[in-house]
C-alpha cells in the first residue's frame, strides 16, 4: 500500500484518479478547494476508510507524509481559468512550487498534469514532445497556457537542482463522467444543450479540429507515467489521436441523443486553437504499451448517460 496525495482529487479527472488508486489498494488524500471540484464527485469514496479529504488551497504551503503526489489542482477549462486569471497563474505557479517543496522534504515522487495548452495555436501538427508551442503569452487564455508551461519549467529545474523525482504528461482534451455541466467544454455543451433541446452552439465555421480522450484511458496513462522507471521524466502526451471536426462531434452528439436541437455558429474566441491532436508515439514506447481504449462513441454514451440523470435530478 501506497499514501497517495491527489491535489485536485474532487475534480473531474481528479475524482476518477483517486477512485482507481483506491480500487488498487492505496491509502488516498484528496486534497481540493472546491473551485471548480465537487463533493459530489467524491461522495461514493466517502466510507472507504483508506480515503482521507481535506479542504486546501495549493496555492499555500501543505505539510503531510505520502510517498507520492499527482498535482491536477488548476482550473482546466475556458470559462473558469478565465473568471479569475491571476488566481489561475498563481495555482499553476505557487501550487508546483508548494509541491515540489513538499517533494522535496519528502522525498517523495510527484506528477505534474500539465496539459496540451502548452502548444497553444500549433503550426506542427501533430504534436509532438519536442515542440515548443505557438503560445500568445498575453492573450486571455495566456493566463492558463503560461501558467502551466512555467509550472514545466519549475518541475525540471527542481530536478536538476534538488534531485526531485519528477514525472510530467501533457494531456489532451480529456471528457466523461463528471465533468462540470457548465464548465464550457466543448463536449458537455454539446450534450447538455442536445439533451435539453436547445441550440448546439458552435465557434467558428465548425472544422477546426480536436482529439478526444476518454477519462479512463487518461487515469491509467497517469498511473503508468508514474510507475516508470526514475530516469524517464517526460513531458509525455497523454491523449486520443483520432481527429475529429466541431461539426462531426456535434452530429455524432444528436445522434447518440435523438436531439432535433439546431446547429448555431458563433465568432471563434480569441487564441482558440485550430487544430489539436497527439502524437502518442512516446507513451506507446515508454508507458508499457499504453494507448486509448475507448473511442469516441463508446465514451460520449457514458458520458450522456451520466448527464441525463443530472438533468434528470435537476442539477
Amino acid at each position: 500500500m501506497k499514501r497517495i496525495l491527489v491535489t485536485g482529487g474532487a475534480g473531474f479527472i481528479g475524482s476518477h484518479l483517486c477512485e482507481r488508486l483506491l480500487n488498487e489498494g492505496n491509502e488516498v488524500v484528496c486534497l481540493d478547494n472546491y473551485f471548480t471540484g465537487s463533493k459530489r464527485n467524491i461522495i461514493h469514496l466517502m466510507d472507504n476508510h483508506y480515503f482521507e479529504v481535506v479542504r486546501h488551497d495549493v496555492t499555500h504551503p501543505y505539510f503531510i507524509e505520502v510517498d507520492e503526489i499527482y498535482n491536477l489542482a488548476c482550473p482546466a477549462s475556458p470559462v473558469h481559468y478565465q473568471y479569475n486569471p491571476i488566481k489561475t497563474i498563481k495555482t499553476s505557479v505557487m501550487g508546483a512550487i508548494n509541491m515540489l517543496g513538499l517533494a522535496k522534504r519528502i522525498r517523495a515522487k510527484i506528477l505534474q498534469a500539465s496539459t496540451s495548452e502548452v502548444y497553444g495555436d500549433p503550426l506542427v501538427h501533430p504534436q509532438t514532445e519536442d515542440y515548443w508551442g505557438n503560445v500568445n503569452p498575453i492573450g486571455v487564455r495566456s493566463c492558463y497556457d503560461e501558467g502551466k508551461r512555467c509550472a514545466e519549467s519549475l518541475f525540471v529545474n527542481y530536478e536538476r537542482q534538488n534531485g526531485v523525482r519528477i514525472k510530467i504528461i501533457r494531456i489532451f482534451n480529456t471528457y466523461g463522467p463528471r465533468m462540470h455541466p457548465q464548465d464550457g467544454r466543448v463536449v458537455s455543451n454539446f450534450i447538455v444543450q442536445a439533451l435539453k433541446g436547445e441550440d448546439i452552439t458552435i465557434f467558428g465555421d465548425g472544422k477546426q479540429t480536436r482529439s478526444f480522450q476518454y477519462v479512463d484511458d487518461l487515469v491509467e496513462g497517469m498511473i503508468r507515467m508514474m510507475d516508470t522507471r526514475d530516469e524517464f521524466e517526460g513531458p509525455v502526451n497523454i491523449g486520443n489521436p483520432n481527429e475529429f471536426t466541431m461539426l462531426e462531434l456535434a452530429n455524432e452528439v444528436l445522434r447518440l441523443t435523438n436531439s432535433k436541437s439546431k446547429l448555431v455558429f458563433l465568432p471563434l474566441p480569441e487564441d482558440d486553437p485550430t487544430q489539436r491532436k497527439p502524437d502518442i508515439s512516446l507513451a506507446k514506447k515508454e508507458l508499457n504499451g499504453w494507448e486509448p481504449e475507448i473511442q469516441l462513441a463508446e465514451g460520449l454514451k457514458k458520458t450522456i448517460d451520466y448527464f441525463d440523470n443530472l438533468l434528470r435530478e435537476g442539477i
